[in-house]
């Protein structure tokens, strides 16, 4: 890869400029990646906008639909999150908006929110292993033992399995069904449910995918490099700890004491989704 020139001059007074390929501002006029930002307002999502940030290009067919599904799949998971938590603790001290939101996405790291980048990588180990086996389809059980033994010799966790609360994810199953729907379950996606079975053989236990998992077979089907994948969990969940927020500021007192385990829920009941 070429590196940026730092010596290029621009036509204002020959002073030294700097490049980027993103977003072109002029006068009456936004350009994000070649494309006017007024046009493209009103016909295309928002999951088509992070995937056109993101990738350079606009998605193909159902990719734009799928990356919304994938945002809305983790846009909250209640009070008991530590990034929840600390943006709930931060706004109790009398933190502003932004303050607070600041202090929960930074505690979205390794071990909160990490587990899609994590997944991501295990899955590209598990296809290395098997690219350098002579018959991948005949050597998938030796495949998998192989990865199982080096995330126990490592003593590392398996991301992408299990979940603190969820037997069964009910993201996991509407992410993967809808990859079906919109031909986007591809090699990835194969290989993360392959891996799922290749466990239970392994050692005897059915650990079911979450949505760490669905998701990070899905962005790899996407394309999306790994190291992009905790960046898209807080894109998803920033509206969600804005709710939470908003919320501690209006209806708590300040500096209380936080219990992350004893809430209740006191919302709206159970109610179906209307028709458009």
């Amino acid at each position: 890869m070429s590196e940026i020139s730092l010596d290029k001059r621009s036509e204002n007074n020959g002073a030294v400029t700097w490049e980027t390929k993103i977003t072109e501002i002029k006068k009456d006029e936004i350009r994000i990646q070649g494309y006017r930002l007024d046009e493209l307002m009103g016909k295309r999502s928002f999951g088509d906008m992070v995937f056109l940030m993101l990738k350079g290009e606009l998605p193909r067919d159902n990719e734009g639909r799928m990356m919304d599904i994938m945002l809305v799949s983790c846009i909250d998971h209640g009070v008991t999150p530590p990034s929840t938590l600390a943006a709930l603790t931060s706004a109790s001290t009398g933190a502003p908006y932004n303050g607070a939101l600041a202090a929960g996405i930074l505690s979205i790291n390794e071990h909160h929110g990490g587990a899609i980048e994590n997944s991501m990588r295990m899955l590209m180990e598990l296809k290395e292993i098997l690219d350098s086996s002579q018959d991948s389809g005949r050597d998938f059980t030796a495949a998998v033992g192989k990865l199982l033994d080096i995330y126990k010799n490592e003593n590392r966790k398996l991301p992408g399995f299990g979940h603190r609360i969820h037997k069964n994810d009910p993201r996991t199953g509407k992410l993967l069904d809808f990859a079906d729907e919109f031909g986007l379950s591809d090699s990835w996606v194969r290989l993360l449910t392959g891996l799922k079975d290749g466990i239970q053989k392994s050692i005897g236990k059915d650990l079911p995918i979450n949505v760490d998992g669905a998701i990070a077979a899905l962005l790899l089907e996407l394309e999306i490099a790994p190291e992009l994948a905790n960046s898209f969990f807080i894109m998803a969940r920033v509206p969600g700890l804005v709710a939470h927020i908003h919320e501690e500021k209006t209806i708590q007192k300040p500096m209380r004491c936080i219990d992350p385990v004893n809430h209740i829920y006191t919302g709206i009941s159970a109610r179906d989704i209307p028709e458009k």
